[in-house]
């Protein structure tokens, strides 16, 4: 008998030592040691147009946004984190679905585009309906189609978690949980999702590889087709345009935000970066995968009044001109642009919230 009493002090010593050290914890301790305020920027990449001034970037904050950006705290039910709709392994975009789907497996009207080198954007959503990083959370937590939460909710919810206060006041130097820090957070984890170690990156920073003879001419074939719209090193000139898509839904992309005519069917230039990875592609996903995307430009690009000039020939017709040996190279160019390192940064990818559980 005085055995398994003595069995039950230890035991009991050891669970309230655990405990005192749960309770303890403070990971403001761990992230100091190890912060880091220089932003990576890629040696092939201008300076970034995000205001690090007004939010100075720093690897607490990134870690922080890291953790609100794969809890389902942020929805209403707890079921649909940021992550749910932007999956690492295809670039941070909704993989497999046409229309993204979001709390209470509703549909949402256009399908989520991937998430990569935001720090050099200057608007963001498919219409650009939001201009400034810090506020494009916003957007996806108050939408009752994809995580259908309030902000007040959601700060009420991270002040009551036994860990967040601290969290926050390891990035912040306060506690306070505030809409502004919240946001600020987040975004520091977008702009730290930076791909620039692709096949192409490295042949244009001439660490070593070089182009096959195929990916090679469809570089060329892209310079002279593509290059336009989708400009190096982001492949994307972050303009919106009519591309000649044939209005299946009553969405009329950038004007629903300028109530402009002329924006009408025009939404941003995707990046084409990792493309071969983010099907399906389009606002809406309507093309299952590149062979479809190179037959609108060649042969369905519909004549609208705003049609972008550049899919407009000098004989009238539109699209471009592509032969079959032009498209496979094109696409073998085309995968020279993904960064499978960036698919498998593990400080990008999902984080249990648990301290106990936390690698540091």
């Amino acid at each position: 008998m005085k055995k398994f009493t003595i069995l039950y002090i230890i035991l009991g010593i050891l669970l309230t030592a655990t405990l005192s050290g749960f309770l303890d914890y403070d990971p403001a301790q761990q992230w100091h040691a190890t912060a880091d305020s220089t932003f990576p920027q890629p040696a092939n990449f201008p300076a970034p147009v995000y205001k690090f001034a007004n939010n100075k970037y720093s690897t607490i904050k990134v870690e922080l946004g890291r953790r609100l950006f794969y809890d389902g705290q942020l929805s209403k039910n707890g079921t649909i984190s940021c992550g749910t709709c932007h999956i690492q392994s295809t670039a941070f975009s909704h993989h497999g679905h046409r229309l993204s789907h979001g709390i209470n497996d509703s549909v949402g009207s256009r399908n989520a585009p991937p998430l990569q080198n935001l720090a050099w954007a200057t608007s963001f959503m498919w219409d650009g309906g939001v201009s400034d990083l810090d506020l494009q959370p916003l957007v996806p937590i108050s939408s009752h189609v994809e995580m259908g939460e309030s902000i007040d909710s959601v700060l009420y919810k991270l002040r009551r978690d036994p860990y967040y206060p601290a969290y926050f006041g390891a990035a912040f130097g306060s506690r306070d949980i505030t809409t502004a820090r919240l946001m600020q957070a987040l975004s520091q984890f977008m702009t730290a999702m930076i791909s620039a170690n692709s096949k192409y990156d490295r042949v244009m920073r001439g660490e070593g590889p070089t182009f096959t003879p195929e990916e090679a001419q469809g570089y060329t074939v892209f310079k002279a087709q593509c290059a336009s719209c989708h400009k190096e090193p982001f492949f994307t000139d972050h303009s919106f345009r009519n591309n000649g898509l044939y209005p299946y839904s009553d969405d009329v992309g950038r004007m629903t935000i300028t109530t402009l005519p002329a924006d009408k069917y025009r939404f941003k230039v995707p990046s084409l970066r990792n493309i071969a990875l983010t099907a399906p592609y389009m606002h809406d996903g309507r093309f299952k995968n590149l062979d479809f995307v190179l037959q609108h430009y060649t042969s369905d690009v519909q004549s609208t009044d705003n049609l972008d000039p550049l899919l407009t020939q000098a004989s009238g017709r539109t699209g471009l001109t592509l032969t079959g040996n032009d498209k496979l190279a094109l696409k073998a160019f085309l995968h020279t642009l993904t960064d499978s390192s960036f698919m498998r940064n593990k400080s990008l990818g999902e984080v249990n919230i648990c301290p106990q559980c936390i690698r540091y």
